[in-house]
């Protein structure tokens, strides 16, 4: 618990003192220096200069040695690949993006060929050897059927729907791997370093090219029976035909309404056209009459199925994340506030993400940095179990946990 609590300090607070992290531990000097030289032999820490500019002898900092593990981030989209790699304290040091469509029928018998090749870039990248991770976690749209271990809910990504699957990934890539819900990272960024940070009753919405919900209940991400909870896109709604079959050309009545093609089939009937979501909304935003109509109907849009979301859930906040929530921004956002007023009775605040860069990758990079600390932070374990990379034979592992660790570092116990 000790060398934990003091590895968790050292990560969130940067080079420390003995005496500084004897302060913060509520450790004796004698047990502090006791625990520094002990994480120091295990390869967890390292000296990094000494503090200067004060009267008295200058005092040795301490630090995570970033080289103690690595980890790999990835997520895919129908058009590709993008992988990313990080040593221990989070710090990204490579990524490479591979295209691939994900329809084409060259890809479907190569998925693990293409993942491999992404985390080989990204740490070709970062300057490391293959083999070097301990430990992957990649957001997919859709989510893995606890029963059957097969993607579900993602019939635009045929290439992923083999129930041995991780088997393949772990294989290849001679780390353990975890498949996880993207919209489920993004609220995952979104908690950890975003406008959900200390709260443990939120709905995220994501609005792209695909329309999802992450659901956090009391701190632990809502997944249902079949992992299918938050797959909100195919909820039906007043305004959106029906659609049955789960085919990978059917769409749902509210990603039908909200998501990036309707979007930009909206703002082309008001006379503005753009070829994305994002340019259709920028421009709407600078466009008044025409624009002020598309962003009218899209924030009534989004209000209606929030509604029904708000209704079940009664979160404490719904987050708008996503390319059409960000591109429409603060107006959008107060458009879709004011069309939630009498349609649910709960009235829970509604932020825009804050996270910077990709909420699916900072979610993924997160959860992987999350379970490798808890692997190679143990300092009661063997030492081949916590150093060094992770063979294939790890497949059989469940997957990593995708909790957010608590902000706090454990409490540290004096020494008997």
């Amino acid at each position: 618990m000790n060398d934990r609590a003091a590895l968790d300090l050292l990560l969130a607070h940067g080079p420390l003192t003995r005496t500084r992290l004897g302060e913060l531990t509520g450790l004796s000097k004698p047990t502090a220096s006791q625990l520094l030289g002990r994480l120091e032999s295990a390869g967890l820490v390292r000296t990094t200069g000494n503090v200067t500019g004060r009267p008295g002898p200058s005092a040795q900092l301490y630090e995570v040695d970033p080289g103690a593990a690595h980890v790999a981030a990835l997520t895919v989209d129908p058009e590709g690949i993008t992988a990313a790699v990080a040593d221990i304290t989070g710090r990204v040091l490579g990524e490479h993006r591979v295209a691939a469509v994900a329809t084409a029928e060259d890809v479907r018998d190569r998925t693990a060929h293409l993942v491999a090749r992404a985390v080989d870039g990204a740490l070709a990248a970062a300057g490391l050897r293959p083999g070097a991770l301990h430990r992957t976690v990649i957001g997919t749209p859709g989510a893995l059927d606890p029963h059957t271990g097969a993607l579900r809910y993602a019939p635009h990504l045929p290439g992923w729907h083999s129930p041995a699957l991780l088997d393949e990934l772990a294989a290849a890539l001679g780390t353990p791997v975890a498949l996880e819900n993207d919209v489920n990272l993004a609220a995952l960024a979104e908690r950890h370093a975003g406008t959900a940070r200390d709260t443990s009753d939120f709905v995220l919405l994501w609005a792209d090219e695909g329309v999802g919900a992450a659901v956090v209940i009391g701190g632990t991400l809502l997944r249902g029976a079949t992992g299918g909870a938050g797959e909100v896109g195919y909820m039906p709604l007043p305004g959106a035909p029906l659609t049955r079959g789960g085919g990978p050309r059917d769409v749902g009545g509210f990603q039908r309404l909200v998501g990036a093609p309707a979007v930009i089939e909206l703002a082309r009937a008001h006379g503005l056209g753009a070829a994305t979501a994002g340019d259709a909304l920028r421009l709407a935003a600078a466009t008044p009459g025409a624009g002020d109509a598309v962003l009218a109907e899209l924030g009534r849009r989004l209000a209606l199925g929030l509604a029904a979301i708000v209704a079940v859930v009664d979160p404490e906040l719904v987050v708008l994340s996503g390319d059409v929530c960000q591109a429409g921004g603060e107006r959008l956002r107060e458009l879709v506030e004011d069309g939630l007023t009498g349609l649910a009775l709960p009235r829970p605040r509604l932020r825009l993400s804050t996270v910077e860069g990709s909420p699916i990758l900072t979610g993924a990079l997160h959860t992987a940095l999350a379970a490798a600390r808890d692997t190679v932070f143990d300092t009661t374990a063997a030492p081949a179990l916590r150093t060094g990379p992770r063979s294939s034979s790890a497949a059989k592992e469940p997957p990593c946990p995708t909790r957010a660790p608590d902000p706090a570092p454990a409490a540290a116990r004096s020494s008997p």
